[in-house]
């Protein structure tokens, strides 16, 4: 069976079994749990609580009343829980005393499920961007994932800070759909005739463009090469651009040839720098978030990765749109957005202390016994037969 579905039957059966556990989960949220059915069970079992039901305050046995009273209250939310498999639910805890465990293991399925679904939509929302020639809906979706990460990491009990992984996530090529990547690789060719063609035109680029906003690596290394020029005040015409990417070693390694110099040189329309920059820019907001989005993805799918290196590797890995929306926001003329420091506000330090229990050795919980006295499908085993 899958662990992360017995960690969660277990937890919901330690609280049919012993409702004091409850206190114990109070950074547990019902959408932790991956199962619809679930969810509405903890759910009615915290309203239950809540609402001090006779079992919250029931010192020596269960009445049977909190799991029938339960599972009728969850019923009205979720189609197909019945009083045996609420049975099924405490047959499948060990020991209640271990709730808190149990709900570590719960919150940490539930961390790698909400960042992958969460990259996913980023990773969508920049294609999307990317085909209508927007970025705010990637610059969005990435604001979203941020504070999801940082909730997360309040949850788990760790500081949210970005840090990179030893070894990066290999996340498959990226493939732009063929009508977008001809546009973008004729406004990048534009771009740079325009420039070649008019070096005074460096001017309006160069504060915010940098040779990775390019789509095309050899056209980025054209941009670097014109950079340079520009910054040492040479001359810029087909013959000084073939010499200096000559003396960058880019001819010789086959990563330019003198044709596409020629081309890129002898190829200018009518253009703005500015203008052109700008779309290069746009592309490189989508592109730079639609790979952000794959590397977490692939960080939250590794089971092994613990919460608290997963949620600070996706930090990391949200480092370049950072940066790239820093450049697109002087571009646009407007200040960068500051993202603010997560907010030391959080689970107190007893959930917190909950919520990273390990297997440490405790006191053995005195048995609890089922509720009710008469035999009944939905009667709840003895704690003891656990301990076996």
């Amino acid at each position: 069976m899958n662990p992360l579905l017995e960690a969660e039957q277990a937890v919901l059966g330690a609280v049919l079994l012993d409702p004091g556990q409850l206190r114990q989960l109070g950074w547990l949220a019902p959408e932790h749990f991956g199962r619809p059915v679930h969810q509405a069970l903890f759910t009615a079992l915290r309203k239950l609580h809540a609402d001090r039901h006779p079992a919250s305050a029931a010192e020596n046995s269960v009445p049977l009343s909190w799991v029938t009273d339960a599972v009728a209250e969850a019923g009205q939310h979720v189609r197909g829980l019945t009083a045996s498999h609420a049975h099924t639910l405490a047959s499948a805890c060990p020991r209640p005393g271990h709730a808190p465990a149990y709900g570590r293991m719960v919150l940490e399925g539930a961390i790698h499920r909400s960042i992958t679904a969460h990259a996913i939509r980023l990773h969508q929302d920049a294609r999307a961007d990317a085909l209508q020639g927007e970025v705010e809906g990637a610059l969005r979706g990435a604001d979203v994932l941020r504070d999801v990460l940082n909730d997360l990491a309040r949850r788990w009990g760790t500081e949210p800070r970005p840090v990179a992984p030893g070894t990066p996530p290999a996340p498959g090529p990226l493939t732009p759909p063929p009508s977008w990547a001809d546009q973008v690789a004729e406004g990048e060719q534009l771009l740079l005739g325009v420039l070649a063609e008019r070096p005074r035109s460096m001017d309006e680029v160069v504060d915010w463009l940098r040779p990775d906003d390019f789509a095309d690596p050899a056209r980025g290394e054209v941009y670097r090469c014109l950079g340079a020029l520009h910054h040492r005040g040479e001359p810029i015409d087909r013959i000084t651009l073939l010499w200096e990417a000559q003396r960058r070693g880019l001819l010789a390694s086959g990563t330019l040839s003198p044709g596409q110099i020629a081309a890129i040189c002898d190829g200018v329309g009518p253009g703005s720098a500015e203008w052109l920059g700008e779309q290069v820019m746009r592309s490189s907001v989508t592109r730079t978030a639609a790979v952000s989005a794959r590397a977490i993805r692939a960080l939250a799918e590794n089971e092994a990765l613990a919460p608290g290196r997963l949620i600070n590797h996706a930090l990391h890995a949200l480092s370049p749109l950072d940066e790239v929306r820093t450049r697109w926001q002087v571009a646009n003329g407007h200040p960068a957005p500051a993202h603010p420091a997560a907010s030391p506000k959080g689970p107190p330090t007893a959930q917190v202390h909950a919520a990273r229990a390990r297997s440490t050795a405790r006191p053995v919980s005195p048995p609890v016994p089922r509720p009710g006295s008469a035999p009944s499908p939905a009667a709840v085993r003895p704690l003891s037969r656990g301990h076996g």
